[in-house]
């Protein structure tokens, strides 16, 4: 059986990269081809689906007891996750972006020259601080002539409030601000709205 998420980390100082997924350890592989590269084999034993998983390195060090050369790190985040569920630190999720189910196929952008912009900070711009909450107020947006928003940055970060200058986990959505399901609602909903 094959998993339908593709595990791999740049680690390019372990000898050994353990991947812990749904709380089963799986050995990974280095790729020859693409050193300090790590990967799940494709006919290695994974859960299907949505899973939780996080990355253990081994190192080793030529200074120490032997107790102190090999170091095994704790179960760390995949750097280039897409879903952080329960924080930057914690284990990441797989998420499927093909999921979301578009309707944008026939919109056109505006010329820039046209075009009014509005710089969004999803953790503000509403009471609730989430981008569901800010999809209620694109009509409002396109009222005040509106045309394209800017969404300031919007990945990962450690806490519950940030401006999204400080972001960690570069390749998610704060879950604070609903997620990337709730990013791909907006997007969807802002595209409709700034049709002309």
């Amino acid at each position: 059986m094959s998993t339908d998420h593709r595990f791999d980390v740049w680690a390019p100082h372990a000898r050994k990269v353990t991947v812990r997924i749904e709380g089963a350890d799986h050995p990974m592989e280095g790729l020859a081809d693409r050193p300090g590269w790590w990967t799940l084999p494709e006919d290695a034993a994974a859960p299907q689906g949505t899973v939780r998983y996080g990355y253990i390195l081994t190192k080793t060090f030529d200074e120490g007891t032997p107790e102190e050369r090999e170091q095994v790190s704790d179960v760390l985040p995949d750097p280039r996750s897409r879903r952080q569920p329960q924080g930057v630190h914690e284990l990441s999720c797989t998420f499927d972006p093909d999921a979301c189910e578009w309707h944008d196929a026939e919109f056109r952008p505006r010329p820039l020259q046209d075009s009014v912009l509005y710089e969004l900070h999803p953790g503000t711009f509403t009471p609730e601080g989430t981008l569901d909450a800010a999809i209620e107020k694109l009509d409002h947006l396109v009222d005040l002539g509106v045309t394209a928003v800017e969404l300031l940055p919007a990945n990962g970060f450690n806490g519950e409030h940030n401006w999204g200058y400080d972001g960690v986990a570069w390749y998610t959505v704060a879950e604070p601000y609903g997620g990337p399901e709730a990013y791909q609602r907006f997007v969807d909903r802002a595209t409709a709205a700034a049709s002309p």
